[in-house]
């Protein structure tokens, strides 16, 4: 995990397929909350957002991606896990080479040592409040 005090870049993809998007779901302990947010990760130092995105989605989910296009720089501040966190996030809108991404219901795959799952959501489900996406950003991309 990253330090406290320290400032992280990210690269996020947002995979749309109609009503759906492709996102992971997360969980924080303190706030006993679950969230959603974009695929993606850490852009390593001298590497680029784009080659960080790639990555990312090779390395967690062996998926290649195709129609990619950058959207817009967010910036997060946020408290995660009793921590506060800082992002600045380089957001991509993107899509799947490989047609049975859009078939599967669920993907299970590990960050690290943690367990994580990645999923379509139908987009209204984010807007009606019942889940809880983040960054709060991401609703003027949907």
């Amino acid at each position: 995990m990253h330090k406290s005090g320290e400032i992280r870049v990210l690269a996020l993809g947002l995979i749309r397929n109609g009503d759906r998007i492709f996102i992971s779901e997360g969980y924080d302990p303190v706030k006993q909350q679950t969230f959603y947010r974009a695929m993606g990760g850490g852009v390593d130092f001298g590497e680029t957002s784009l080659a960080a995105l790639q990555r990312e989605f090779q390395e967690e989910i062996q998926a290649e991606l195709k129609n990619i296009r950058y959207l817009s720089c967010l910036e997060n501040i946020f408290t995660y896990n009793g921590q506060p966190g800082h992002e600045i996030i380089q957001l991509y809108e993107c899509d799947f080479v490989d047609p049975k991404f859009y078939q599967l219901e669920k993907l299970v795959f590990a960050e690290g040592e943690r367990q994580k799952t990645a999923l379509w959501v139908d987009i209204s489900r984010f807007k009606s409040g019942e889940l809880r996406l983040v960054p709060e950003q991401f609703f003027e991309y949907l």
